[in-house]
């Protein structure tokens, strides 16, 4: 790495504005380093310049996290070239960095000292899992976001176990309802609205109306302008797309032949597509796009997979807004990082001097010094760019007392041993990692499913265009990113979200890619969306992101050369739980010797208390 900072001068005068928009260069604490250096770096040579959350371009699932455990899946590799067993022998090996494996090494050294050894690995160049810090340097004005999990979810009714874990890393739930500005929408006039695409609907049109309950999502957000009538008049539909729209805007369950505890029933067993067909007669191409998109990530389908009453809870297209929280539990408990700020935390807790800081707040700001996370002098240690790929007992797994971990580090193979291991990586991968897991157990967790997910962080240098079309989300059922959202007015730890449209500010884009054809299998879906997320390149996504901010915004305010700082694409590939059928989540998380198994995909569920309760039970179960 030494070498790189030889070469700065002249590597500075090479860069042009595209490099930045590419992510192919970093700006880290004075220095620049190439994105596939610090993805492939050892850790034992970090220094102060790694620093992945400024890292732009292909986040989430970068390239090379993913291609090792793929090939040990997909073609089941297991020759891997000379192992080199290192002296490191730990109390626990956890696999995966995420919030659940964190919260089971902070578990594991809670219960049995802060002495014991455990050592995190992770593929990914950054801790946290889904809980991504993204950083966008903007005119030296540094806007901090979420690249994945965003929300603290109903704490006050969390678990004593989370809110004591909480408790215990700093967390203050009372800060958010001062730290989240309610009333930054209303001051600006931002709505809800509905970008239409050209390519798809024939003109670039935005419409003051989200046609769906999605917005009520962001607390304080202003909903739909328009009258229903006046919504469908406006949308760039043909005059029978237009009646068909206003049709099932102003329908309702009123409209079945059931009634009473019939209905109950009905709606629960019956599609919802089958529902706007036959019932309300919709057959414009239009129409089911916008109603397909129009339940986004909420239950991780599009809702041409949801029963009616999915689609009526979610408040899909021609259902009543519903509340998403109730007003005990407002959706205001975010960092301005999301839930990375908990990552952050507890890596804090394990590891004190990885940055100054006594609580979640005062980490806000502080600057991580990677460098920390995996000195042999600590207790705790976190190796980064490590895929696990063989985890063996040393002898029968029913009396062995010691487990080997394999993994694989810039292409070359290590192995370490512990008393215990806990599996807090993507359960389906499981069965490939254990292979001497009983058969039952190993063809229940194969049943585990995720749907890939996508938020894509672009950094603004102003934002006028959105304040003129009173843009505060834009639902956008023509393109990839289906909703477009400024980023949530938190003001914490020093930090302060972007206070004046002249100012810069990180918008979020948030796509949950469906497969092509409509109506297909949840599974076949999730499949054909991940292969084709997994295999674009950058250019691509950035044409779509031009595409999108070009078609939608004003061209006499907003210019994407001039006005798009950077881009960051958070990609996951295995995004939201799903689960499994029948008992199959059950089957698949029982231990099995050494070995125990967390993750929120062995609740299953889909939240960061969820993610941290997985982490206690295999703690506990594992003794």
């Amino acid at each position: 790495m030494g070498s790189l900072h030889v070469e700065l001068p002249q590597l500075m005068s090479e860069i042009t504005r595209r490099d930045f928009i590419n992510g192919t260069l970093v700006v880290a604490g004075g220095s620049m380093l190439p994105l596939h250096a610090a993805v492939g770096a050892a850790m034992a040579t970090l220094d102060s310049s790694y620093y992945p959350p400024a890292l732009t371009g292909l986040r989430g699932n970068h390239p090379g996290s993913n291609e090792h455990a793929h090939s040990r899946a997909w073609t089941g590799r297991a020759d891997w070239g000379p192992t080199t067993r290192l002296p490191e022998a730990y109390d626990l090996v956890v696999v995966g960095g995420g919030l659940s494996g964190l919260a089971a090494a902070y578990f594991f050294q809670q219960k049995h000292g802060k002495d014991k050894k455990v050592l995190v690995l992770d593929n990914h160049d950054d801790f946290g899992g889904h809980a991504k810090r993204n950083e966008h340097t903007i005119n030296g004005n540094t806007r901090i976001t979420y690249g994945g999990s965003q929300t603290l979810v109903e704490p006050n009714r969390a678990s004593k176990v989370v809110l004591d874990l909480l408790g215990d890393i700093g967390v203050d739930l009372d800060r958010f309802k001062t730290a989240y500005d309610t009333g930054f929408f209303e001051k600006h006039d931002l709505g809800s609205v509905t970008y239409f695409n050209k390519k798809v609907f024939g003109e670039d049109k935005v419409v003051q109306h989200p046609y769906c309950n999605y917005p009520n999502y962001v607390e304080g957000l202003q909903g739909a302008k328009l009258s229903n009538e006046e919504a469908a008049r406006q949308a760039p539909l043909s005059q029978r797309g237009r009646e068909q729209l206003l049709r099932v805007l102003n329908g309702g369950l009123h409209t079945l032949k059931v009634s009473g505890d019939d209905l109950a029933a009905y709606i629960n067993t019956h599609s919802y597509f089958d529902y706007l067909k036959d019932t309300l007669g919709v057959d414009d191409p239009g129409v089911l796009r916008m109603a397909r998109h129009s339940g986004l990530d909420w239950a991780s389908t599009g809702t041409d997979l949801m029963s009616i009453g999915e689609a009526k809870s979610c408040g899909a297209l021609g259902f009543e807004p519903v509340a998403v929280y109730d007003e005990e539990s407002p959706y205001v408990h975010h960092f301005p990082d999301g839930n990375a700020g908990i990552a952050r935390a507890l890596v804090k807790k394990l590891i004190p001097s990885v940055a100054e800081g006594d609580s979640a707040e005062e980490l806000v700001l502080a600057r991580f010094d990677y460098g920390e996370l995996d000195k042999p002098s600590h207790a705790a240690r976190v190796r980064l760019n490590s895929t696990v790929v063989n985890v063996e007992h040393a002898g029968d797994p029913g009396d062995s007392s010691e487990v080997l971990v394999s993994y694989i580090q810039d292409n070359k193979s290590y192995r370490v041993s512990a008393k215990g291991v806990v599996m807090a990586c993507y359960n389906m991968i499981i069965p490939h990692i254990v292979p001497s897991l009983p058969r039952e157990q190993a063809a229940a967790l194969k049943l585990q499913g995720k749907s890939p997910m996508q938020y894509t962080t672009v950094g603004l240098r102003n934002w006028r265009a959105m304040k003129e079309l009173g843009i505060g989300l834009a639902m956008s059922p023509g393109n990839m990113h289906q909703a477009v959202l400024m980023d949530f007015p938190v003001t914490m730890g020093g930090y302060e979200y972007t206070k004046s449209p002249d100012d810069p500010c990180v918008i979020q884009m948030i796509s949950c890619p469906y497969g092509d054809t409509v109506g297909a299998p949840r599974l076949d879906q999730f499949r054909q969306a991940r292969y084709r997320m997994l295999a674009l390149p950058f250019e691509n996504y950035e044409r779509e992101v031009r595409s999108h901010l070009s078609g939608m915004l004003p061209g006499e305010m907003f210019d994407f050369d001039r006005d798009v700082a950077s881009i960051s694409v958070n990609r996951w590939a295995h995004g939201y739980t799903t689960g499994g059928p029948g008992d199959s989540t059950r089957i698949g998380r029982q231990p099995f010797g050494r070995v125990v198994i967390a993750n929120a995909d062995s609740a299953p569920g889909a939240d960061a208390k969820t993610a941290v309760m997985m982490g206690h039970r295999a703690i506990n179960e594992l003794g």
